[in-house]
């Protein structure tokens, strides 16, 4: 297995051992029994990411959270931070400090976005939320209801939550067409595999279209106006980043019938504002950023191993490299 090699610009030295961490998240104390009780040599406080203060920065070396505390105008002495979700920009659009060692949590957030994606496929295709409706008004709705099996999708992005998604699809008898950066996949659940100069190209046969891509400089805007006016009646369902999509474009590609309907987990702009027009859209399912949620046990153990890693003197292998944003 290659080595991890060290981040550019790092001014943190191996072997590294913490001796005082900070948790800023809303299981702090959770995450801290289990690190203390893996490695009670350490000093552990946390408190709600709100809630974490500059004077806790000063004191830390480490930092376990999933973005950088509102109150903190820089990370304090912290010189390693672990991540605890699969995407980074919360940190990166931020401008951490490059001298700062940045993991991320080897969580599999696969499965439960998987589930996620099963749930608003079936939601769309049996049509929910118009019979729940039609229920409130006690009005006898009948109406046809076509099959999932046989439909097709196209998953931007195979890594793992890829990889999951693809897999509960094609359990489903969907077909599934990835797309990444590389062109490849390792799991036979994709039928075909492109790099991303093919989107365009293949949106026009997708029912599904599915994102579940970090925020990136690649992935930034990939899904643009240009993309949606390719589709054809798709869903679109982005459980990655909200920058991935051109968001103000989708009001128009919902009542032009480029999208047939939207279920959205993430946005530009989180919470989503109230004066977005995608809360009121009725082809539109809102969800708060919940499709793949953090364990304690996965924030604790990712951190665990990375710690043990550092202490050996070698670099983690959930070090994020920088310049891919992931």
């Amino acid at each position: 297995m290659t080595a991890t090699p060290a981040p550019a610009g790092l001014s943190l030295s191996l072997p590294f051992v913490p001796r005082r961490v900070v948790i800023g998240a809303s299981a702090h104390a959770d995450i801290a029994a289990m690190i203390r009780a893996a490695r009670p040599e350490l000093e552990v406080r946390g408190a709600p990411f709100t809630a974490i203060t500059a004077a806790d920065l000063a004191w830390a070396d480490t930092y376990i959270g999933f973005r950088r505390p509102p109150a903190a105008h820089d990370m304090g002495a912290v010189q390693w931070v672990h991540s605890t979700g699969a995407g980074v920009d919360g940190w990166l659009g931020q401008g951490l400090d490059t001298g700062i060692l940045l993991t991320r949590s080897p969580e599999s957030f696969g499965p439960m976005i998987a589930e996620w994606a099963v749930a608003r496929v079936f939601a769309v295709q049996q049509q929910l939320v118009s019979l729940m409706d039609a229920q409130r008004e006690q009005r006898w709705a009948p109406r046809d209801i076509a099959r999932v099996a046989g439909t097709r999708a196209v998953l931007v992005g195979t890594g793992d939550i890829g990889t999951h998604i693809a897999a509960a699809f094609a359990a489903l008898g969907i077909t599934v067409t990835g797309v990444s950066r590389t062109g490849q996949a390792s799991h036979p659940a994709f039928r075909a595999v492109h790099t991303v100069d093919r989107l365009a190209d293949l949106v026009a046969d997708a029912d599904w279209l599915v994102l579940s891509v970090p925020d990136t400089p690649a992935s930034r805007g990939l899904v643009s106006r240009a993309v949606l006016e390719r589709c054809r009646g798709a869903v679109l369902l982005n459980a990655g980043r909200g920058a991935v999509v051109d968001e103000a474009a989708l009001p128009d590609a919902l009542d032009n019938g480029w999208l047939r309907a939207a279920a959205l987990d993430v946005f530009v702009t989180e919470p989503l504002p109230s004066t977005s027009p995608l809360w009121g859209h009725p082809r539109v399912l809102v969800s708060p950023h919940i499709s793949g949620l953090t364990t304690v046990a996965g924030a604790a153990e990712g951190f665990l191993a990375c710690a043990e890693s550092l202490g050996r003197g070698v670099w983690p292998t959930w070090v994020v490299d920088r310049a891919r944003g992931y």
